[in-house]
């Protein structure tokens, strides 16, 4: 008997009758579900099995290992309990094994529920339906009501099958590369992938472009586009499957001899407060500069690149008595002491008001007139939109992977996307519980058409 209800635990998360036929009704919708979104309907019948597909139909792909993996062990922990319970000689007493269980059920129970609502929220948006349904899919056992509903109404249809996408932008990759530039930034990249949860995710695939030295460079896309994934793949950080070379150099394969020319500076600093401007700077020449320089060339060298940034009034002062805009350019400061031929900078502009902003954009501007090519990650774009060159759209498509979704000019990216603003690109291509409108997928590939 107790082997009995041990399996109705695990299948149904109960052995009461009631319980049970709820449930059973719930994967009975879920099983028509399944077959309309190209899942095998049977999944719907085994735990862990059950929330990972549902997941994938969902559009949840990233969440779908661990809405899995937490029900599994929420299941297993039920099923241990019941033995447990059967073997206590006295079963009135309390146990710290007791207090032990139930508050790791508790705290599993809350990231399933949490992990429940995403997925239940992308459901009702891959169905097009209205949010209000929600009401019924998040109450347990109120959930077999929607279930049956869309899984034998043939009136509610997902808006895509789960391998539809994934299949149509898998076939955009692009067959030619980027032509290598003997001088700028060239970018042939297949893909980035990690493995997470013993699945292997694909972070960015086939973005393939051509940066001619001296452009200021706009990087724009949602939060998850790969941005940072991106830019540690451009400068070597965290390679990927792909080609970079800057210059006619390798960056990859010639790393030691090119991580000199490659400046980038992140979005906060790691400066000492108590240390000067001056002294900041002579401990960031002796780190990238060749050891074998002197050090009256390492203090010419200082004062030359104090003056480009307007720090030598401030040469003396401490770091920390510095005001926000100061800071920015002692950081970017930091990184041109090498005079490198890239620089890549995520949200300079973070905490500094409108006109210091485009101050420290026009320092930009003038870096890249220089001949160097400058990659910038900005969250306000348009107040300063005017001196960019050229803007990268990275875009998080339904499979969940980063794509190319434009690469170009400011003028031609307004005419692709049919937008007059950087941000109202951004949304564009954003998920629509992002706040965006969901267009991801249309205009990666209508850009992988047109580079065709």
């Amino acid at each position: 008997m107790l082997v009995v209800r041990a399996l109705l635990t695990l299948f149904f998360n109960s052995h009461h009758i009631m319980d049970i036929v709820l449930v059973g009704l719930y994967m009975l919708g879920l099983f028509m579900m399944f077959q309309k979104s190209g899942v095998k309907g049977w999944h719907a019948l085994i735990p862990g099995l059950r929330e990972f597909d549902f997941a994938r139909c969902a559009g949840c792909e990233s969440d779908a290992p661990k809405y899995a993996i937490s029900q599994v062990i929420l299941a297993g922990l039920s099923v241990a309990s019941l033995f447990y319970a059967s073997s206590r000689p006295d079963k009135s007493a309390i146990t710290s094994m007791d207090i032990a269980l139930l508050s790791f059920a508790t705290c599993l129970q809350l990231v399933n529920f949490v992990y429940g609502i995403r997925v239940r929220a992308g459901i009702v948006e891959v169905y097009g339906e209205k949010k209000r349904w929600l009401w019924l899919w998040i109450p347990p056992y109120l959930d077999c009501i929607p279930a049956l509903i869309w899984g034998f109404n043939k009136k509610y249809q997902p808006g895509w099958k789960v391998d539809d996408i994934k299949a149509e932008l898998a076939k955009l990759v692009h067959q030619g590369s980027a032509t290598v530039m003997d001088e700028g930034l060239t970018v042939n990249l297949k893909d980035r992938t990690v493995v997470e949860a013993f699945q292997k995710k694909v972070l960015l695939r086939d973005i393939h472009m051509a940066i001619p030295q001296g452009h200021l460079v706009l990087l724009l896309g949602g939060s998850g586009a790969g941005k940072t994934t991106f830019v540690n793949a451009i400068n070597g950080y965290e390679k990927a499957n792909a080609e970079v070379m800057l210059n006619g150099h390798n960056i990859y394969t010639q790393y030691d001899q090119m991580i000199h020319e490659m400046g980038f500076v992140p979005q906060g600093d790691m400066m000492r407060g108590k240390n000067t401007v001056f002294n900041t700077l002579m401990d960031a020449a002796k780190l990238r500069l060749p050891i074998d320089v002197p050090d009256e060339d390492l203090r010419n060298r200082v004062n030359e690149v104090m003056d480009i940034f307007g720090l030598t009034p401030v040469q003396t002062n401490l770091v920390e008595k510095l005001s926000g805009g100061q800071r920015k350019r002692l950081s970017i400061s930091m990184e041109m002491i090498s005079n490198p031929q890239l620089f890549i900078l995520d949200e300079p502009d973070s905490g500094l008001d409108g006109v210091m902003a485009r101050a420290l954009f026009e320092q930009l501007r003038k870096i890249a007139d220089s001949g160097r090519i400058v990659i910038v990650i900005t969250h306000t774009p348009d107040r300063v939109i005017d001196l960019f060159d050229d803007v990268i759209v990275l875009a998080k498509d339904s499979a969940r992977t980063g794509r190319l979704a434009f690469y170009g000019s400011i003028a031609d990216a307004r005419r692709f996307f049919g937008r007059e603003k950087m941000e109202d690109i951004v949304k564009a291509v954003n998920r629509k519980e992002e706040g965006g409108d969901g267009l991801a997928d249309e205009f990666v590939m209508k850009y992988a058409k047109e580079v065709a």
